[in-house]
């Protein structure tokens, strides 16, 4: 039996709210996650984590609701740490980031130390969760490192195609711990 991972990235948040751990959804994010609650309400979801980020359980947090199901937080999940500064020219960072998985800023995590992280507590979901179908609320970086790990032809192309869409799912299908599809769902 096939296990089911949706991970889902986080509506619309108030950027204005500089705190990375602490940023809500915006109103157009409080209401685009319903989106995200109608598209997976018919997909038997029996397990629910998330990053511990605001915006990432927010987003999920709706669906749960629906469906008398519970957040199990797993810091793992969280988006990578930048630094402990705000960066105005954030797509530079994040191409330096892409083509060094290394880089990374003072008090702030490479794209490797993230991905890793990721795919150690992915991989401990798939085993313990085999054959069920579980969402993951997450982040655009975090997502893309998993997905560049699974396909390393996901680069800093894809990253910035989807950089701007929130909220965003992909589908990964699992039979054992081997991958069998990715599938990509945006909400208009």
């Amino acid at each position: 039996m096939a296990t089911k991972i949706y991970l889902v990235r986080h509506a619309k948040p108030d950027l204005s709210i500089h705190d990375d751990f602490l940023r809500p959804l915006s109103s157009q994010g409080l209401m685009e996650r319903k989106k995200v609650t109608d598209f997976l309400m018919d997909k038997n979801i029996s397990k629910v984590y998330s990053s511990p980020y605001k915006r990432a359980i927010d987003t999920i947090e709706h669906f749960v609701e629906q469906s008398q199901l519970s957040i199990q937080i797993i810091d793992d999940f969280r988006e990578r740490k930048v630094s402990d500064r705000w960066i105005e020219d954030f797509n530079s960072f994040c191409r330096n980031q892409w083509s060094d998985f290394e880089y990374k800023l003072e008090n702030g995590e490479s794209l490797s130390e993230v991905q890793k992280r990721n795919i150690q507590v992915l991989k401990l979901l798939i085993k313990k969760d085999d054959g069920d179908n579980i969402i993951i609320g997450s982040h655009g970086t975090a997502i893309s490192t998993v997905l560049h790990y699974f396909d390393n032809r996901f680069n800093y192309g894809d990253f910035a195609r989807i950089k701007d869409i929130m909220p965003f799912v992909v589908c990964l299908t699992f039979n054992g711990d081997v991958l069998n599809s990715m599938d990509e769902y945006v909400f208009e």
